[in-house]
């Protein structure tokens, strides 16, 4: 019996498994999407949330067990001064988008694993408000 087992196997060895996680959540933090299959986003969400959930805390203790899982100097100073002030907290920080059609080869169920608030869309609100301000002054 699997009692208080969590997380998904996959096929993959507990190494094959961390070292493939900490290369999604890297992707992840660098694009603000990627496409996987959908076991594999539903694991990843849960690291990707608990980092986030490290950068709203925002002391020299978090920014080093965020490297532990990152391993990338950079990525650690996006996460803590770019995507973690994006949230208020409150979790619900990756939105899980199921595809259409599934993989060619075999036919694993995709989707797109994103953040809810990505840097586009906030580059784009500050635009679409200024018209709208300058039509209310006219």
């Amino acid at each position: 019996m699997r009692h208080n087992k969590s997380g998904r196997k996959l096929n993959r060895s507990n190494s094959h498994r961390k070292a493939m996680f900490r290369n999604m959540v890297r992707s992840l933090l660098t694009y603000e999407q990627i496409r996987t299959t959908e076991p594999k986003a539903k694991e990843l969400r849960s690291i990707a949330d608990k980092l986030i959930t490290l950068a709203l805390r925002n002391d020299l203790h978090s920014r080093r067990l965020a490297y532990k899982t990152l391993e990338n100097h950079g990525l650690v100073k996006k996460l803590f001064d770019e995507i973690g002030p994006r949230y208020n907290g409150g979790g619900g920080y990756t939105r899980i988008i199921k595809l259409a059609q599934p993989r060619k080869g075999d036919c694993a169920p995709m989707c797109i694993i994103e953040l809810t608030k990505r840097a586009d869309e906030e580059a784009e609100a500050p635009a679409a408000e200024a018209p709208a301000a300058e039509a209310q002054e006219a």
